[in-house]
């Protein structure tokens, strides 16, 4: 291997798998019917369950690299850990290792105060709350985050809280209970990325209404509690303003990174195993005299198939190893490179797997459509495909500009 797995992880893959193959897909059927019958607004009783068989085997806090609360794995090593969590959607937040609170605990665990990492992140590193992340606003393209239009006001010890969110995951969990809110402090200064600042914002603060939950391809709560929230005159004190006034920008880019490759790892683990049920469903049908998988067509895109997840698990694992050794500021060119290549090789899959199904793919019987609508939402969160494409263009460019 280009990247080999050291001792340590090796014995936590295999923990993760074993986990997964007890606990995780034998639970899978429950946890969908939970999230269907009892909606975004409640907790599902399956996960709840299963947190604690996590945590009682070393399962827990797998990520934060550069930290000594989490496991001291490297994005590297958590590579391949992560991957596995993501063949499922309940796995992730079983092991305290799902977004939006893996992004808003580095966050805190680089940029917050002592006293804000007591009040949240420890609960938040102990699986006791949950957090969301307002960014994106419907009223402005938000691909463009200089957009926003949401307002933070210093009134004396305080500022007020103004705006519009929505796709904030989370925020109709009842366990939610704080909130990292990106706003502008500065609208008129003449660099537009010193104009944002990011501020803690307690979710039972006066002024806050989680109006509703926005489905993503119809699915509530699964794959994602997106939430569509309303900030009205929200006072929260000057304390809880991170890094600085105008610094949002620089929070963002340090979040965000190991948000998107997160998500590409776990991606790479669903392309995985949307694989290995398209290969099971074709030889066990038959069409025109012969098993489906014997057509030349099954066989082609099995085997592209399985070039696209190598590449991608390829790119991913270099873009993890620039993260390590060069920092995600640097290595953002790589880490703009997989979140364009892995969520288009993820719908490519198991849009071919759903067609390998059937009319029984369009179905939500084996966890396909779900799939793709978390794969298809993976192509706009953190980012949309045309922005880290002409980030990465303009990179490239750069090499020529005296040429």
């Amino acid at each position: 291997m280009i990247y080999p797995m050291s001792p340590k992880v090796v014995e936590l893959k295999r923990k993760l798998e074993s986990f997964m193959d007890r606990l995780i897909y034998p639970n899978e059927e429950r946890f969908y019917r939970e999230a269907e019958e009892l909606g975004p607004w409640k907790v599902y009783p399956v996960v709840e369950e299963l947190k604690p068989l996590a945590r009682a085997e070393g399962l827990w806090n797998l990520f934060l690299p550069e930290s000594s609360r989490g496991a001291g794995l490297t994005n590297l090593e958590y590579a391949p850990l992560c991957e596995v969590m993501g063949r499922a959607h309940l796995a992730p937040e079983v092991f305290n290792c799902s977004a939006p609170d893996t992004g808003n605990m580095e966050v805190l665990e680089r940029y917050g105060s002592e006293k804000d990492k007591e009040r949240w992140l420890k609960p938040l590193l102990a699986g006791e709350i949950r957090s969301c992340f307002a960014m994106t606003e419907p009223a402005v393209a938000s691909s463009d985050a200089t957009n926003i239009e949401s307002s933070i006001v210093r009134d004396g010890d305080h500022y007020v809280v103004n705006g519009r969110k929505w796709y904030t995951t989370n925020a109709t969990d009842p366990r939610c209970k704080i909130c990292i809110f990106m706003g502008k402090t500065d609208p008129d200064n003449a660099d537009r990325h010193k104009q944002q600042s990011m501020i803690l914002v307690p979710m039972d603060t006066a002024g806050i209404e989680v109006k509703r939950p926005l489905p993503v391809f119809g699915f509530y709560g699964v794959p994602d509690r997106a939430s569509e929230v309303i900030f009205t005159n929200v006072r929260v004190p000057k304390e809880n303003m991170l890094l600085g006034e105008g610094r949002g920008f620089e929070i963002a880019q340090g979040r965000l990174g190991p948000g998107r490759i997160h998500h590409c790892m776990r991606l790479i683990g669903l392309a995985e195993r949307t694989l290995e049920k398209m290969c099971r469903r074709v030889r066990s049908r038959v069409a025109f005299g012969k098993p489906v998988s014997e057509q030349t067509v099954t066989q082609e895109r099995i085997a592209e198939a399985r070039i696209m997840i190598e590449q991608a698990r390829l790119l991913t694992l270099n873009a993890a190893y620039a993260m390590d050794t060069v920092g995600n500021k640097v290595a953002k060119a790589e880490i703009a490179m997989i979140k364009v290549a892995v969520p288009n090789m993820a719908c490519q899959i198991i849009d071919w797997a759903i067609q390998a199904h059937g009319g029984g793919g369009t179905s939500n019987d084996f966890g396909l459509t779900q799939a793709y609508a978390t794969a298809r939402l993976l192509r706009l969160a953190d980012g949309p495909d045309e922005v880290h494409r002409n980030q990465i263009a303009r990179f490239e460019l750069k090499k020529y500009s005296n040429a």
